[in-house]
């Protein structure tokens, strides 16, 4: 996953995570330039699902923006 798909629409993407996993903030969520292993991590920590699970929950979201 680059940093281009995860910047792409994430304000989109954000929400769609959010619903998804209720108890996430945006506090969370926060994209900072270089540190997406850390909100990967931060996001799989919350949710208690794994890295494979996180990751492919953004690639779908970010998959369905482009459709």
């Amino acid at each position: 996953m680059t940093k281009l798909e995860i910047k792409g629409d994430w304000n989109i993407i954000k929400g769609s995570l959010k619903q998804k996993w209720a108890h996430l903030t945006d506090d969370d969520l926060q994209l900072i330039d270089g540190q997406q292993d850390e909100l990967l991590g931060r996001i799989q920590k919350r949710t208690g699902q794994s890295r494979e699970a996180v990751e492919a929950a953004i690639k779908e979201y970010s998959a369905a923006l482009s459709a």
